[in-house]
């Protein structure tokens, strides 16, 4: 390769890990996590967990239906009504971030009331932001039990990007990590961009992990606090 000449770093991608031995617990999450613990015994068969993105909200839904061994709505509406007739749960990600077929939801509601199943969904805003023109789906959802996931604290941003780069195999270097969080904006989405833009210089110019290089992305992209 020519002296001076950038390498492309292939994207070779990664899988996230999404079980429940990956999930980092904090204070902000840890109603989220309980009301997951609870089930089957949830005081109401509706339950929506509130959250900005990022916050671990399809995490926790992935845990969720591996334990439930739940139907995703988002696939098939039909196929999720069918299923909560028979009393079985189903999940339904990113409620407000997505077309909503209002009509769908209102009737897969009805069905997981009358078959005693259970409906968890996601959503970043509450549904009283939500776009809805169907007066009987909102005064469904008004039933739901809602649990709101915060904004990172401190333990949990650290935790959270030390996670991002295993999920990279990367190993780095506490003190790196802080340089990192202190510097962010405090958002799990943030710190999902900033890891994915470490990542990707530190691949092009094979150059380790450190504050310099952090320093270079962070201004490059704005997002230094």
């Amino acid at each position: 390769m020519p002296s001076g000449a950038r390498q492309l770093p292939l994207d070779l991608g990664h899988r996230p890990g999404q079980s429940r031995d990956h999930f980092v617990g904090s204070e902000e999450n840890a109603a989220a996590l309980g009301l997951i613990d609870n089930w089957p015994r949830w005081a109401a068969p509706l339950a929506l967990l509130v959250g900005p993105a990022g916050s671990g909200k399809s995490h926790l839904l992935s845990i969720f239906r591996e334990e439930a061994a739940a139907t995703d709505a988002a696939a098939d509406y039909q196929g999720a009504i069918d299923a909560a007739e028979r009393g079985q749960a189903i999940i339904l990600d990113d409620a407000d971030g997505m077309p909503l077929d209002q009509v769908a939801l209102f009737h897969l509601i009805n069905a997981v009331r009358s078959g005693g199943a259970t409906l968890l969904m996601t959503a970043r805003l509450l549904p009283a932001a939500w776009t809805l023109t169907l007066p009987d789906l909102i005064s469904r959802l008004k039933t739901a039990a809602v649990v709101q996931i915060g904004e990172p604290g401190d333990m949990l941003l650290n935790a959270v990007v030390t996670k991002l780069f295993a999920d990279r195999q990367i190993e780095i270097e506490p003190h790196v990590v802080q340089f990192i969080t202190r510097r962010i904006e405090r958002s799990l989405a943030t710190a999902m961009t900033v890891v994915a833009d470490i990542d990707r210089l530190a691949l092009e110019q094979r150059r380790p992990i450190t504050r310099a290089l952090v320093s270079e992305v962070l201004a490059a992209s704005g997002r230094a606090s």
